[in-house]
């Protein structure tokens, strides 16, 4: 793990990767991250748009009821986004996402009982589009206590019922993926003490620190940098 202690004075010249995901569990701080880099870099911003799921606000008050429609809608959205994506390879732009498509299926797991499993695979398998390998890969990973913070603090009336129980399943299920997760260069940031709205600061180390990486995995930790 290499550490940083001096950021760039203009982010704005640097070479950003043409094509990065974020992902990390509900609350983490993926989406802001990737509209600050969108903003900074000009990247066509590819968003999970959760809001428009109709059965997401009904799945945090019943999940085992409501976790099928919720899984499918999502699938069914992101899919969409990755075709959409591969249509307008021949303009080649840059593009950030606040998702990766190859967690899906380990994330319905935890959602969905086993025979909603299976019906859940049988249409990823026939709907899978071949979607475009991220040049770099941003995992930010938090605390449960630091996401039931942070949920409260942006005060979305869907989330109020999410239980500590679904976050400690979430973050089990992430670091289980990332763990052996090796299709593109990839930072796993620890995210619990960045605060990517109002400390800018935060955002300037991590980024200098991102636009390094071209291969291979790395590590993150803003209390190793003075």
């Amino acid at each position: 793990m290499t550490e940083k202690t001096v950021p760039s004075v203009d982010l704005r010249n640097r070479a950003p990767q043409p094509y990065i995901a974020i992902e990390g569990p509900i609350g983490v701080g993926k989406t802001t991250l990737a509209k600050r880099l969108a903003d900074l870099f000009n990247y066509q911003l590819l968003l999970e748009d959760a809001h428009e799921n109709p059965f997401l606000s009904k799945f945090y008050e019943n999940q085992r009821q409501n976790a099928l429609a919720t899984q499918l809608f999502f699938l069914f959205q992101r899919v969409q986004k990755m075709d959409d994506l591969k249509q307008q390879d021949m303009f080649k732009p840059l593009r950030i996402a606040d998702f990766l498509i190859d967690k899906d299926p380990l994330f319905a797991r935890v959602n969905l009982d086993n025979d909603e499993y299976e019906l859940y695979s049988k249409v990823y398998d026939q709907m899978t589009v071949d979607a475009p390998t991220p040049d770099l890969v941003i995992y930010l990973q938090a605390s449960v206590d630091r996401l039931l913070e942070r949920i409260d603090r942006r005060g979305v009336a869907a989330e109020r019922s999410i239980s500590r129980h679904y976050l400690e399943s979430l973050n089990e299920v992430y670091s289980e993926f990332f763990l052996y997760y090796d299709a593109a260069p990839l930072l796993i940031v620890n995210a619990n003490q960045i605060d990517l709205i109002n400390r800018n600061e935060d955002f300037v180390q991590l980024v200098d620190y991102a636009l390094d990486i071209k291969a291979g995995r790395h590590y993150f930790n803003p209390t190793l940098i003075d």
